[in-house]
């Protein structure tokens, strides 16, 4: 006997639609996510967008064939010694200043300036530093502190088109 059944739901900016299928006592449970982030004026929808971008191009752009390790050009960049460390870290510093831009605490950008330090410091440290630039992922970890932060704030718009009322479920195997 199989039931299959899906929901979806909308909480903190991310669509979450799950479909989980019963078979006999067993199930297993797919999830998939898909952002789908509004925010309440479209020049910080923008700068979300422009950040988004940096941070996928330097963290994640490559994935390295037969593994599920994403690589960006911040460990590319990075295996040239000192320079492409601090070529890395001025790219991204900009979604700090962009960060700045829109209003960002000062303790948020102390975050985001350690994030990035952590990151440059000990990615100059030679083949080790290259393992943990693919690990750290410090612009990752910055556009989610910028999305926290204005999450917080009231700049992302809960209401309206495409917005839906929040479904939460479990799924308990009963023996």
């Amino acid at each position: 006997m199989t039931i299959s059944f899906s929901l979806s739901r909308e909480a903190e900016g991310h669509k979450v639609s799950r479909r989980i299928v019963l078979l006999g006592a067993n199930f297993r449970e797919v999830t998939r996510t898909n952002t789908v982030e509004r925010y309440s004026d479209p020049a910080i929808e923008a700068s979300v967008a422009r950040i988004e971008a940096v941070a996928h191009l330097m963290d994640d752009l490559f994935e390295i064939p037969g593994t599920n390790v994403r690589i960006g050009l911040d460990a590319l960049i990075g295996l040239v010694p000192v320079v492409g460390d601090l070529i890395s870290q001025a790219i991204s510093s900009y979604i700090i200043w962009e960060a700045r831009q829109l209003g960002v605490s000062r303790f948020t950008m102390g975050r985001m300036i350690a994030n990035s330090a952590i990151d440059t410091v000990v990615g100059i440290v030679p083949f080790a530093g290259d393992a943990f630039d693919v690990a750290f992922r410090a612009n990752r970890k910055n556009l989610a502190l910028l999305k926290g932060h204005l999450a917080k704030h009231g700049h992302v718009r809960r209401s309206g088109a495409g917005a839906g009322p929040v479904i939460d479920a479990t799924a308990r195997r009963v023996a």
